[in-house]
Order: structure tokens, then sequence, then C-alpha cells
């Protein structure tokens, strides 16, 4: 049997531990437990607690699956499951990212059993913040520019959730195990400390191409003044909630990773004023302009 299991989003004690009788359900904890190996994705997303934790909590050896391991070594990982118990922890939801759904297409055409058991991920944990869920349209990432490199277009899809009055949730880029051009073209397996794109750089990043946009003679449907709201930790004891301006995203702190940003449409009053519970400047939310973004 192959167990995708979620982990959630704080620490060790977030996996789902209670069970139905008769074990009609098998919880997170329980699978980890039964399982022979027990691998732990590294590389969507990152725990606020550390392996050791994990192991700690669970009473198991983790074997840490970067983004290699998964796409090159996935069939030695299902070849395992073919004849024991494997578990296949993924922080957040196991449905979080696409490469977890070629694991299960990989099992079924093996002939692998699995079984899933899921937890919070950022996708509805964003609620935290008093946006309603089901007042946003699709989720983009926001990933790192480079000198050569610096897609827009996930720009596009928030303007086309603004038009139709959703919020916008950003996912905020992660390299980790990343090489250098220069040691991917040598063969070199030497690679570049770990980055986690905050929420002050994505903004930056979304008000250059606001800049940009100008310049080509446009008016972006999303501007310096448009209602945003940073997230940082979610799930964690020390999450962070920022809303203000896109302006004051630019420059706003909230700590160390994981980051979330959301570009809000058009909002109900009771959003607006739970927003205004986690703004930056208060004064912002008085401004005449905003309010025209209510429902």
């Amino acid at each position: 049997m192959l167990y995708l299991v979620g982990l959630g989003l704080g620490d060790a004690k977030d996996i789902t531990v209670k069970g139905l009788e008769a074990d009609i359900t098998v919880k997170g904890l329980e699978a980890v437990r039964r399982c022979r190996r027990v691998y732990l994705e590294a590389y969507t997303s990152v725990l606020t607690v550390g392996k050791e934790a994990l192991e700690e909590f669970y009473g198991k050896e983790l074997i840490l699956a970067d983004r290699e391991t998964v796409e090159q070594e996935a069939d030695s990982i299902l070849k395992e499951a073919a004849v024991c118990d494997v578990a296949f922890l993924v922080v957040g939801d196991p449905f979080g990212a696409t490469t977890h759904s070629d694991l299960v297409l990989r099992a079924v055409k093996l002939g692998i059993p699995y079984r899933v058991i899921h937890n919070a991920s950022i996708m509805n944990a964003v609620g935290c913040c008093g946006l309603q869920l089901y007042n946003f349209g699709e989720t983009v990432s926001i990933v790192f520019w480079t000198d050569t490199w610096k897609p827009e277009s996930f720009f596009d899809k928030i303007e086309k959730n603004r038009q139709n009055g959703m919020h916008t949730l950003c996912l905020l880029d992660i390299k980790v195990k990343e090489q250098s051009v220069e040691n991917l073209m040598k063969g070199r397996k030497i690679y570049e400390p770990p980055r986690y794109m905050s929420v002050s750089q994505a903004a930056e990043q979304l008000l250059a191409i606001i800049q940009n946009r100008r310049l080509q003679g446009a008016e972006p449907g999303i501007t310096e003044d448009t209602i945003c709201v940073g997230l940082a930790r979610v799930g964690a004891p020390d999450q962070k909630i920022a809303s203000g301006t896109l302006c004051q995203m630019s420059s706003v702190e909230l700590g160390g990773p994981l980051h979330s940003l959301i570009v809000t449409g058009t909002m109900h009053p009771l959003e607006l004023e739970m927003l205004k519970l986690f703004s930056v400047n208060s004064s912002s939310f008085e401004n005449n302009a905003f309010q025209g973004q209510l429902k």
C-alpha cells in the first residue's frame, strides 16, 4: 500500500491522529507508524519544524525526498510500495502539487493500491484573513525573476480574477536544492542555498509589471493602491497577517517562510472589516478608492 499523508501546516502534531472504529479509516499517524518506509516530500513546501521533530513524534526514521528523488526515482518508491507499506508525507494536503497526482497515476498503472489522508493546506487556510474562500478565483504562482527571465503571465491571471470580482491567492516561489546554470551544465552536484520568496519581493515584482504595462500604454487592472494581504507561516503559532495596499506590501516585514500574497477583488463589507484587523496602516482603508471595491 502507498499512503499519501497530508501533514497540515503547523508542527508535527498537526497530522491526523484519530481514526474511525473498526479500521474503516486509517488516519495519518497510524499510517506512518505502520509503514516500513516513510518519505518526507521536501520541495513544494516546508514545515515550521525540522525533520528531527517529526521523527521524534512519529517514532520513525524519515527519508527526505527532494525534487530529484520524486521526479527521477518515483518508480523505486513504488516498487517498495508493491511489497510493503510506504508512506509519502506532504506538507499541507497531498494534492497541493501535481507531482503527487503523478505518483498516484503511476501507482494505479502498476496495480499498487493507495490511500490518501487529507489535511489542511494553504488553499483553505487563507480564510484566516477573513476573505471568503468561495470568492477566490484561479490560484497563481509567482516565481523569482532573474536578469534574463521575467515572466508576467501570472499578472494576466490576477487581472482576469479582478475583472470577475474574485480574489487571487499567489503562491510564492521556493528554491530548494537548485543548481546554478554553470554547475548544471558541468554536471556538478553543487546546490545553491535555499531561497523563499517573501511578500515584499512578490509585491515588488507586481509593481514592476504595473510600470512596464503603463510604459506600453496600458492601464493595468491592478494598481499600487489595490488592497492586498500578506500571510506568513499560516497555521504556525507565530503566524502573521498584514493587509494594505500593494505598495505597502512591498515594504512589509513578515519574518521567515513560507509567505503567500492575496490580491483582492470585490469585497463584501464583512471581508473589508476583517482585513482592517490586520492593516499596516488603518488610514489606507479610509481612502474612498477602496470603498469602490465593496459589493
